[in-house]
């Protein structure tokens, strides 16, 4: 436990959450922009980790298709018929993994038979 206290400290690791943060607000805002959908959750009420809603879809499909053409790894979720991406940012992610989720569902949103079709 020692030696991951200090590694938290020699990375500053307050402003690695902070960055962490701000990429899933960000993130979660482009999305809202692209699907014309309102964030679930305000800012404060989340650190790392948001869900953000979706248009309706196959979630399967779209999960499946996420992983299989584009790499990209998040748990989809249905609720009340509503459905959430969960997106998370550790200190290994860059502004480039956001900008390849946002990117991956703005081609699936215009592309005809998508899972959101």
């Amino acid at each position: 436990m020692p030696a991951a206290i200090e590694f938290q400290r020699e990375h500053d690791w307050d402003q690695e959450r902070r960055r962490c943060h701000d990429l899933a607000r960000k993130t979660r805002d482009r999305i809202c922009e692209l699907t014309g959908l309102a964030p679930t959750a305000d800012e404060d009420t989340f650190a790392q980790m948001v869900a953000v809603p979706l248009p309706r879809c196959d979630a399967e499909a779209l999960k499946a298709t996420l992983l299989d053409r584009f790499r990209i790894e998040a748990p989809i979720t249905s609720h009340d018929g509503h459905h959430l991406l969960r997106l998370s940012f550790q200190a290994y992610n860059s502004q480039a993994d956001a900008d390849a989720v946002v990117s991956a569902l703005g081609a699936l949103l215009a592309e005809p038979g998508s899972p959101f079709r």
